[in-house]
């Protein structure tokens, strides 16, 4: 018997979608699911397959893993899993691809226009029963810089140019997209970034893209830019990023994605009035399941046939 182990850091009717939905297409398997890292020792030494999202699981977890043939990551980026050590070379780990442009790049709209029109003030003078005006900045003429062009960049470029902003790509690898104005180079970053009035960063955590964009950047920056970051936490230096928004030197940031999350209770981003937090909500949108089960469920079809090569969305590590 292939037994599946689900651990998901979500609400109980999410989880239960995948629990649900994974036991009745598959009553062949042994399933279970925990709602935390920390609860997988009952179920991890015998699960020969592992669905989670990365973010949401740790080294110990694949150090226990004795049994582990295949990984079922949920989202699209597999840091927390191929990057763990305890993870042996030889397990299958495979993704999600295709269908987060349409909420991350509502995040990214949502995030800009929020800083702009400084929607906190406005939060917080309600709360006060304040009427104090103040004009908005406009998205409108203004410079935006994409840093990591994926399928999300792509969907993201054309909204923003709808809304009459001039779009700047930064790429590992530079070439035309459609919907971009004028694409740079990764390794032109800091000259990327001084025409900037936003840089929203979408790029993959990588070796090569940790503390990417660092005190350096954020000196390069012009006044009252603005940064909105829904890739990983670890691709910015929070450290630098407090100094920068304490000094003023970027007018604000809309942070979804932190270096340590949950994002400890002690951090200083949390009480900084230009900042805006969100809990990792970019890709979570209501009807996520919908578009991520019939991924697991043709990925199960396959290994429980012995298919490993018909299966899809496979992770080259």
């Amino acid at each position: 018997m292939t037994n599946v182990l689900i651990v998901l850091t979500l609400p109980e009717p999410v989880r239960m979608q995948y629990f649900s939905h994974i036991r009745k297409t598959f009553p062949e398997v042994g399933l279970d699911m925990v709602d935390h890292h920390s609860k997988v020792d009952p179920y991890i030494v015998a699960a020969d397959v592992l669905v989670s999202f990365g973010p949401q699981l740790a080294n110990h977890v694949f150090e226990k893993a004795k049994s582990l043939k295949w990984v079922q990551a949920l989202g699209t980026g597999v840091d927390g899993i191929t990057d763990q050590p305890g993870l042996r070379k030889e397990v299958l780990v495979t993704n999600m691809h295709g269908f987060h442009g349409g909420p991350v790049s509502e995040a990214a709209l949502l995030g800009m226009l929020s800083l702009a029109r400084d929607l906190p003030r406005s939060i917080r003078l309600q709360a006060r029963h304040k009427w104090e005006r103040a004009p908005a900045k406009l998205l409108k003429e203004k410079t935006v810089g994409i840093f990591g062009v994926g399928a999300i960049a792509q969907e993201l470029a054309p909204k923003c140019k709808a809304l009459g902003m001039k779009v700047v790509g930064i790429s590992s690898a530079k070439r035309q997209v459609p919907g971009f104005d004028a694409m740079r180079g990764r390794d032109e970053l800091e000259q990327a970034v001084k025409d900037l009035d936003f840089l929203v960063l979408l790029t993959p955590y990588t070796p090569k893209t940790k503390n990417i964009v660092n005190a350096k950047i954020f000196a390069a920056m012009k006044p009252g830019a603005f940064l909105v970051n829904l890739a990983r936490g670890g691709v910015v230096d929070e450290d630098a990023l407090v100094e920068a928004l304490k000094s003023k030197k970027l007018a604000g940031a809309a942070l979804d994605v932190f270096a340590k999350e949950p994002l400890p209770e002690d951090s200083p981003l949390w009480d900084m009035e230009n900042v805006i937090i969100t809990q990792h909500l970019g890709g979570f949108f209501d009807s996520y399941p919908r578009f991520a089960l019939p991924v697991i469920e043709e990925n199960m079809r396959k290994w429980l046939a012995g298919d490993v090569k018909g299966m899809i969305n496979v992770v080259k590590r």
